[in-house]
């Protein structure tokens, strides 16, 4: 294994490889009691196109996260969560837009948890009535998710920024579409994507790497898998639509913004675009900004704001959301601040101090087993290394931050989301 020190942050990545070249990495963690792993797909809801060797396949939305549910059967009739259970190991899994992932995290008998786990995500096992059974239970999870406020007024707005993007779809799927789920596509999709050439093994503890890399040679399938290539539809920097609203039983307006931005292609950029266009949400509308003390005093906002990056294969975009009584008061104030910063510029010593502090923060994630096991899989999936991000922050700039949003902000390329109260909906008719 090829050992990688990286001194500015006091950290070392292992980086191995197992059967069929799947990607091993280990972060050594001496004196660390708790150990995690996490094994990653670079499969998500949003790769519903695509091509093997050649071949292509359209898939109803809703696979990914399908497959992630039924992956913990196991062909002996025991679910993989019985065995985590009996190592007193904690597991878990998610999919995302971009990522399907399996993790567990113990104090002791890592290496047989990790074997479970290499085991049961390398061994599908669907029959027509477990899948049937499933479709009823991630029927009801779309329900609740159709049911949530939060979540709806976010989904709407990814369906009014992209026309194309299969990021549009919800992760769950539909209860029309997850209908056209069996077993036999579930069988195809795992033998397309949970394959070496698209996943990593990320761990982080007091481990040997050597003793993973020697696990996962005794339990994963040396099978490399095929070529793939990834539809997401012709990219588009324009909104589809400029607004959404419903209304649901909220007590207030919820609201979500989002401006696209093109991300760069896969490498080493992408994690300084992330870095910068998160630092300029930051320096637009974060606590210690001008703009945000604006909106909270007069009541336009209230601490459940939130701003940030979104980044999926294919797609971008700056987002702010949050409850405020007037949505189209906070998109004005966006917009207006970031027409004054075009013009002004940045407080270059504000800036810094921002930046200093989303490096600490960076920081701190690398001391959090669980957080740098997934950031690890994103940057691999992204072509590059985790731990480079703290040299990045040499080249963030407020010129660069201050050019990243007021190319974003343009009405041409935003589009507000809300979701209002069925009583004031009613009064306004």
């Amino acid at each position: 294994m090829d050992r990688i020190d990286f001194p500015d942050v006091r950290e070392t990545l292992v980086c191995g490889e197992g059967p069929g070249g799947l990607p091993i990495f280990v972060v050594p963690k001496p004196g660390y009691r708790k150990t995690y792993a996490m094994l990653a797909v670079n499969y998500g809801s949003v790769d519903v196109r695509f091509a093997a060797d050649g071949i292509w396949r359209d898939t109803p939305a809703g696979v990914a996260h399908f497959l992630e549910h039924k992956m913990f059967d196991m062909p002996d009739g025991e679910n993989a969560l019985q065995a985590f259970a009996r190592t007193g190991a904690s597991p878990n899994a998610f999919t995302s837009h971009a990522m399907t992932a399996y993790h567990f995290a113990c104090t002791d008998r890592f290496e047989e948890n990790l074997r479970t786990l290499l085991r049961f995500v390398s061994t599908p096992y669907f029959t027509k009535e477990s899948v049937d059974k499933e479709q009823g239970i991630i029927g009801q999870e779309i329900r609740m998710t159709e049911d949530n406020p939060h979540s709806q007024v976010y989904e709407n707005l990814l369906a009014a920024l992209y026309g194309a993007h299969p990021v549009r779809l919800p992760i769950a799927g539909t209860a029309a579409s997850i209908a056209g789920i069996d077993a036999e596509m579930l069988r195809d999709c795992h033998a397309t994507f949970y394959r070496s050439a698209h996943m990593c093994l990320c761990v982080a503890g007091d481990v040997d790497p050597a003793r993973v890399e020697a696990v996962a040679g005794a339990v994963w399938p040396a099978v490399r898998g095929p070529a793939l290539t990834r539809d997401y539809g012709a990219p588009s920097w324009e909104a589809a639509r400029g607004g959404v609203s419903r209304t649901m039983e909220v007590a207030r307006p919820l609201f979500a913004l989002g401006a696209l931005c093109a991300p760069p292609a896969p490498g080493t950029e992408t994690l300084r675009f992330e870095l910068l266009g998160e630092l300029a949400m930051e320096a637009l509308t974060g606590p210690a900004s001008p703009l945000y003390k604006t909106l909270y005093e007069k009541g336009l906002i209230n601490r459940d704001y939130g701003y940030g990056l979104f980044r999926v294969p294919g797609g971008a975009c700056l987002v702010a959301v949050g409850e405020s009584p007037e949505p189209d008061a906070v998109r004005a104030a966006l917009f207006d601040e970031v027409a004054r910063l075009g013009q002004d510029g940045m407080d270059a010593a504000r800036f810094e101090r921002l930046k200093r502090a989303a490096l600490g923060a960076r920081l701190r994630q690398m001391d959090a087993p669980e957080a740098l096991c997934r950031l690890q899989a994103d940057a691999h999936f992204a072509h590059a290394r985790y731990f480079d991000v703290p040299a990045l922050f040499d080249t963030l700039t407020p010129d660069a931050a201050r050019a990243f949003l007021c190319e974003a902000f343009v009405p041409a390329r935003a589009a507000l989301s809300v979701v209002a109260p069925v009583a004031a909906h009613q009064e306004t008719r």
